[in-house]
């Protein structure tokens, strides 16, 4: 079974042309399209559903850089064990406490200012990692980039919980 850049021709590296991307995506999509199996018979259907599951499942999972990082791994024999390896350098543990404590105190005082700068500061950290990662990937160090991978899911964990707060504070 192909995998998912062999799917749409790309070479399995981290850094892709998202160009390529959207136009491969609307090229598998208009071939196994379920709307161009109207008049086909139930398994060609199917595989033509399947087909274009796939193809979506491919694409989110390409378009989206952590899961990107984390499939490419995966694809090189690297668990992430995202549920039972959750050891972190120091600072960074230290980094999310300071985080969630002003996190904490932006959300009591509502404080829009503070959300800013916490959201501001954690996409330039979330960029800096996204950068490492890419040198480990497409330099085959897939162990290195599987830590990498695990701080930038806390990452996007945690912006998670900064757009909520401006959202409560917003409403």
């Amino acid at each position: 079974m192909q995998n998912h850049f062999e799917l749409f021709n790309l070479a399995p590296r981290f850094g892709i042309d998202l160009g390529a991307l959207d136009s491969a995506y609307r090229d598998v999509q208009s071939r196994v399209h379920p709307d161009k199996f109207v008049n086909a018979t139930d398994a060609e259907k199917r595989v033509a559903m399947q087909w274009a599951t796939r193809a979506n499942e491919a694409y989110q999972t390409l378009k989206h850089p952590q899961k990107r990082a984390q499939y490419l791994c995966e694809l090189h024999g690297v668990d992430l064990q995202t549920e039972s390896n959750t050891a972190m350098p120091m600072s960074f543990l230290m980094q999310q406490m300071e985080w969630r404590e002003a996190l904490g105190e932006a959300r009591a005082d509502k404080n829009l200012d503070a959300l800013e700068g916490l959201d501001k500061e954690l996409r330039l950290v979330r960029k800096g990692h996204l950068l490492d990662i890419a040198q480990q990937l497409d330099a085959g160090d897939y162990h290195a980039a599987a830590q990498g991978v695990r701080a930038l899911m806390f990452l996007d964990k945690f912006g998670e919980e900064v757009r909520f707060a401006f959202e409560a504070i917003e409403a």
